[in-house]
């Protein structure tokens, strides 16, 4: 295992911080200050023109569709800088669904969408979460077979950028033989409604109800393994998210301490800040090793005692863990404008916490790490 980076992959990591560099999340609206409503109707296309203009779109497309040919390792380095500066671009679902369509997709839906996906022209989300947020994705949407085409129905919760997208990505499971594909949902297809939701971040999402919808053969992935890849990589995305926004977090943190003044000394000069910040430090070199093993072992498919899925399992604790720890002893080191809805951590903190969820208690990740290590005994 070389947790070195390749000169590709630290040339995508370097222009992504390139462009990255001139949002502000100062710009981005306070969720406290919207009343209930999104903080914008659609994403940041101004910023996805220009990430496709730097081929950061197409990173994990072959060549042949104008895409880098590169790595989830390589995808994780651009997220973790996307997150530093809350982008609101949904950088991680098309990618990985894209990334879906080029490992297990028919040549017909290839053709169709990569190279579009690769220069911005065709947005793909994700269903990822369910029909509550709490169950199995898979399980929230049923699929038959029907002539030469598929039916869907079942709804998905939260779907990100649902109402700009032009396919979602679903996840369903079929009745006879009790196995998972992906639908390409395009929308404002018959059959299928959204209805708004909002984020804890401000962000509009949407609730997918699919009643009868007929899906085209050459839309439905049905490989065997497909949804858990595109799982797993929608997972360790956002572990890089939770990452990028950690150490973000914790810069403004140390800059401020460094500047606030209490007794005529900078707070930073007290132990007990000191010691707070060096545990968040401590929290966010343990999210960058663990995220950087399990991108790692599904970018190789290199061997190891436990499925991959055991590494994945460690780099979510971590996250979902570490990056609640970081906010929060900002927010404390901040005083009271930790608290204030016009200082750009408030966006951080609400960023964070809805990482956090989609991510999953802590806990259960490690009753499931616990499961493998009993499956697959070490010794």
């Amino acid at each position: 295992m070389d947790f070195t980076f390749t000169e590709e992959q630290q040339a995508a990591a370097e222009a992504a911080r390139g462009v990255f560099a001139d949002v502000a999340p100062d710009g981005v609206p306070s969720p406290a200050l919207t009343r209930g409503g999104p903080v914008a109707d659609h994403f940041d296309r101004a910023l996805w023109e220009k990430l496709a203009r730097t081929d950061l779109l197409g990173l994990l497309l072959d060549e042949e569709h104008g895409g880098a040919g590169l790595d989830a390792v390589a995808l994780c380095l651009v997220l973790r800088e996307s997150a530093k500066a809350l982008a609101r671009v949904p950088l991680l679902e098309s990618s990985a669904a894209a990334a879906a369509v080029q490992a297990h997709g028919g040549e017909e839906a290839k053709s169709e969408l990569l190279a579009r996906a690769g220069r911005g022209e065709v947005v793909l989300t994700v269903a990822a979460h369910g029909r509550t947020g709490h169950d199995a994705a898979e399980l929230a949407v049923t699929a038959r077979k029907d002539g030469d085409a598929w039916v869907l129905d079942g709804v998905q919760t939260a779907v990100p950028w649902a109402f700009d997208a032009d396919y979602v990505l679903v996840p369903a499971r079929t009745g006879g033989d009790d196995r998972s594909l992906l639908a390409l949902v395009p929308r404002g297809h018959e059959g299928a409604t959204l209805a708004e939701q909002i984020s804890t971040t401000g962000e509009r999402l949407g609730e997918l109800r699919l009643d009868s919808a007929r899906i085209a053969a050459r839309h439905v992935i049905t490989a065997d393994g497909a949804w858990e890849e595109l799982r797993a990589l929608l997972t360790t995305g956002t572990c890089a998210l939770a990452l990028g926004l950690g150490d973000r977090v914790l810069a403004m943190t140390s800059d401020y301490a460094a500047k606030r003044e209490q007794f005529g000394h900078p707070i930073a000069t007290f132990q007990a800040v000191a010691v707070q910040a060096a545990d968040r430090y401590i929290d966010l070199r343990a999210m960058e090793v663990t995220l950087w093993q399990a991108a790692w072992r599904i970018s190789s498919g290199a061997p190891g005692a436990l499925p991959a899925s055991g590494d994945i399992a460690v780099a979510k604790i971590w996250a979902s863990e570490g990056v609640r720890r970081v906010v929060q002893t900002a927010q404390h080191l901040h005083g009271g404008f930790g608290a204030d809805v016009d200082y750009p951590l408030h966006r951080f903190h609400a960023w964070a916490k809805h990482l956090e969820l989609s991510l999953g208690p802590a806990a259960a990740h490690e009753e499931r790490l616990g499961d493998l290590l009993a499956a697959h005994p070490l010794a």
